[in-house]
């Protein structure tokens, strides 16, 4: 017998035995409730932000430890992205604490934080699917193999800037998934969204990317007009129709604990505002806005670079600075955050919190990079033409 004839005889007895091996199918429910849309960020990529829930349905199935989480392009055999267990831990909800596995008990769900970077002149998906393999407490591992969402092909809206000149350090935004914007998910009457999943909160800051304005001694009794960015002019970022507004809520103390918000709705979260339809159900909400500034009313119609209000610091908010977003319902809840695009702003380099309040090393501002077309990313400080 040849030395061949061998190797695809043994080959032939191995085959049961790894079949056998093979991971059965996953007993999970697996699914992408809001398509991803691609959009631009500020560091000249193509991006798709989404989330995947998995559900450990089956009772008598145990917890399922998470290994590895694959996303695939149409059908492309080499991943887009890869995840390891450690590396999923930072982008799931509910997080676990440091010292307990990642795990999902049965009948929990897990929802994963997906943030894809194409590569530089890659071709946008058409669809994308998920391999995760998952360990089990008595029958080894499982896979999940599938749970595919076709990406939305519709061009992202470019907008105008909300705010005129100055520098903001555009904060808790996109590519955070444990931001308390994209990592908040809103469960109210059925529905299970995510409304800020691209919001921006805008914090005004000096040339040194200080917040608050030199001479503060005590940052925990600070006034507001201490604070660089508050009672700037709001504007409409595009043409359209005011949806709904509120005015006339206090604004809080700077840096003070917050209460817990009444209801997981505009009134109960963004304080004074400003909903203005600027598309079919394309809706841009101005949160946080300075008490009595509102210039608006709803069914009024507006014109970009129009004042709508002035920033402030009122609602569920720390500290003076405007929130903004798009999403694809007048009503915060049931609502879901949608991409945008700034159709110009300069780009000045990533600053930290910290730096912020001027704590540790000091904060060097980069050359200005003029960006078109793109959605800052997370912590970087912006300048928006001046009006």
């Amino acid at each position: 017998m040849t030395r061949s004839i061998r190797f695809v005889l043994l080959l032939l007895l191995l085959l049961p035995s790894l079949a056998l091996a093979a991971p059965a199918p996953a007993p999970v429910e697996a699914r992408v409730p809001f398509a991803p849309a691609p959009f631009i960020g500020s560091d000249g990529l193509h991006h798709l932000a989404y989330e995947l829930h998995i559900t450990n349905f089956y009772g008598d199935t145990g917890a399922l430890q998470p290994q590895s989480l694959q996303v695939f392009a149409d059908n492309a055999a080499t991943s887009l992205l890869t995840l390891d267990g450690p590396a999923l831990r930072g982008w799931v909800r509910p997080m676990p604490a440091e010292d307990v596995a990642l795990s999902i008990a049965p009948g929990k769900r897990l929802v994963v934080f997906l943030w894809l970077s194409l590569p530089p002149g890659a071709p946008v998906p058409h669809t994308l699917r998920h391999h995760m393999l998952l360990g089990t407490e008595h029958h080894g591992n499982v896979l999940l193999d599938g749970a595919s969402v076709q990406v939305n092909p519709a061009p992202v809206l470019a907008v105008g800037p909300p705010l005129q000149g100055g520098r903001w350090l555009a904060h808790e935004g996109p590519g955070a998934a444990q931001s308390h914007h994209w990592g908040s998910l809103v469960a109210v009457n059925g529905e299970l969204t995510i409304p800020q999943r691209f919001a921006l909160d805008l914090v005004g800051v000096d040339a040194q990317g200080r917040a608050v304005r030199p001479g503060t001694k005590d940052l925990q009794h600070t006034r507001h007009s201490d604070w660089v960015g508050y009672a700037a002019p709001v504007l409409a970022v595009a043409d359209g129709i005011v949806r709904a507004t509120r005015d006339g809520q206090p604004e809080h103390a700077p840096l003070t604990a917050q209460p817990e918000p009444s209801s997981l709705t505009a009134d109960g979260l963004f304080g004074n505002y400003v909903v203005v339809e600027i598309a079919p159900d394309v809706f841009a909400s101005y949160a946080h806005l300075r008490a009595g500034s509102v210039k608006v009313r709803p069914g009024q119609r507006i014109q970009r670079g129009q004042v709508l209000a002035q920033l402030g610091q009122s609602g569920n908010s720390a500290a003076p600075h405007l929130h903004f977003q798009l999403s694809n319902k007048a009503t915060f809840e049931g609502s879901e955050g949608i991409p945008y695009v700034f159709q110009s702003f300069d780009d000045f380099g990533p600053e930290s919190e910290a730096q912020l309040f001027g704590q540790g090393d000091a904060w060097k501002p980069g050359v200005a990079v003029p960006r078109d077309n793109q959605l800052p990313l997370n912590d970087i400080v912006i300048a928006f033409p001046p009006r």
